[in-house]
């Protein structure tokens, strides 16, 4: 019995009490409730077994017995209540079995009492720390989503129930472990940062870490990727540059791209490389433009009180964008749920939001509303609905052809030409085809394969994400969209 107690806990010693009686075994509690139920041999009577033990365990509890013995029909139960520690309540071991028991069992169950009354002590420790680990891992989570969306008031008030507190500027970092089990890996890098980060089991990619560290010159946080990666053998880092925590997305795209490049590297971790952002540069025009563009989403007000409101399908929108159709996962929604709210976000705004254009389009206007730092230039009153530039003119504006002009600088190295089958050809196939492998390789007539490892060779190249969301794609159709305006006078 210690050895089944050991190796199996509470399930297998029923089970094993279930073989020796010839029946039905199972822990109760004092209401009837059936915790746990073995039949060595599961038949139809075993359901008939369970209704019978519950109705004894209520009637003990009622004559607060220490044991019960019970005939109905052809059946005898069993009953004796175990005694665990304070704090845990006591369950009522119950075996039911035809009429005569094997000799014994009554004694057999006496000495099964302890060792289950120990595994189930053990066992209920265990499920309540999961719940409290669950309760932490969720509140973590809530955080990171209130800090991806701006909401950074809320998310201290949040965070100010868990430990550490927020930092001030953060740098991110995107930790792969697909070969380790993520809690061990998060133990490890709550070790490694002395518990001065924030640790948050990413709900989109079940293998993913993303760690939000200080941002302190000259402390040991800022190594805390390259450490990670050097002390878990199997695992890949992206590191982010360093910014205010308001600009947390931004950071958790940079360390995300970062990743990609990591991959390809022996030392398996990358930095992301420095990059001017775009909504910085599209000025006081681009957010003119942005708040024009959303503008019928951020007035929206749903018809009755269980539809979304404005927000929250801003809020949709962003993580659908981010993750593709992994929002459901971020967003804890059914894919039906996400489904009709893209259907409506596309009616308010009348995009279509299966075009790679209309995604980039909305990728930008969302992401220049979430910059803080951009002026918004206060229209006169008495012309609310005054011109405003389409984004064929935000990206004519010289900061913006500079921008795309960087960005696409390394598909112009030699060196790519060399490595890369026509960088440019591959990547404008791909995006004037919905960025989708299958219609892309029919176009450049090569197969699916071919082309996933042309874009696996440009993340390199372009120190971007490409097949795995979030994508440089849209960054990549507005770099290639302004240069085309450019060159097209």
């Amino acid at each position: 019995m210690h050895g089944l107690a050991r190796s199996g806990g509470s399930q297998e010693l029923l089970r094993w009490v279930s073989g020796r009686a010839d029946g039905w075994a199972g822990l109760l509690g004092k209401d009837g409730t059936v915790l746990h139920g073995v039949a060595r041999v599961p038949d139809p009577a075993s359901a008939g077994s369970a209704a019978l033990a519950a109705e004894c365990a209520r009637e003990l509890t009622a004559l607060g017995a220490r044991s019960l013995s019970f005939d109905r029909g052809a059946h005898t139960a069993l009953l004796l209540p175990l005694d665990t520690p304070p704090g845990v309540p006591a369950p009522v071991l119950a075996v039911v079995g035809r009429r005569p028991l094997p000799d014994g069992l009554s004694t057999l169950l006496a000495d099964a009492a302890l060792p289950l009354a120990m595994c189930w002590a053990a066992e209920t420790v265990e499920r309540r720390r999961r719940r409290v680990d669950l309760a932490e891992s969720r509140g973590r989570e809530a955080v990171l989503h209130l800090l991806m969306t701006g909401q950074l008031s809320i998310a201290h008030q949040v965070a100010g129930a868990l430990k550490p507190s927020l930092p001030d500027p953060v740098r991110v970092c995107v930790v792969a472990c697909s070969g380790r089990d993520r809690d061990e890996v998060a133990r490890v890098c709550a070790e490694l940062s002395g518990g001065r980060s924030w640790i948050v089991r990413c709900p989109v990619y079940a293998h993913h870490l993303i760690l939000i560290v200080p941002a302190t010159p000259g402390q040991e946080d800022g190594r805390l990727g390259p450490r990670v990666a050097s002390v878990v053998d199997d695992c890949v880092v992206g590191i982010s540059e360093d910014v205010p925590l308001a600009d947390t997305a931004t950071a958790y795209r940079q360390a995300f791209h970062a990743l990609a490049v990591a991959r390809g590297l022996p030392e398996r971790h990358a930095h992301f490389g420095a990059a001017p952002e775009l909504a910085l540069m599209a000025g006081a025009e681009g957010a003119r433009w942005a708040d024009a563009l959303l503008a019928p989403l951020l007035a929206h007000l749903p018809r009755r009180g269980q539809d979304p409101g404005s927000q929250e399908l801003a809020a949709t929108l962003a993580s659908w964008l981010a993750f593709s159709s992994h929002a459901t996962e971020h967003l804890k929604i059914h894919r039906n749920t996400l489904a009709a709210r893209l259907r409506l976000i596309g009616e308010l705004l009348g995009l279509d939001l299966n075009t790679v254009a209309d995604q980039s389009a909305l990728d930008l206007a969302l992401r220049i509303r979430a910059t803080p730092a951009l002026p918004r230039p206060v229209r006169p009153a008495a012309s609310p609905s005054g011109p405003t530039h389409s984004l064929d003119e935000i990206l004519r504006l010289p900061a913006v052809r500079s921008w795309a002009v960087q960005q696409l600088r390394p598909l112009d190295d030699p060196a790519t030409a060399r490595s890369s089958a026509d960088p440019h050809t591959t990547l404008r196939t791909w995006l004037e085809h919905e960025a989708q492998l299958g219609p892309a390789a029919e176009a450049l007539a090569i197969s699916v394969p071919g082309v996933r490892k042309r874009l696996a060779r440009l993340e390199t190249v372009l120190r971007r994400s490409l097949l795995r969301t979030p994508s440089a794609r849209y960054d990549l159709w507005l770099a290639f969209r302004a240069r085309d305006l450019t060159d097209g006078g």
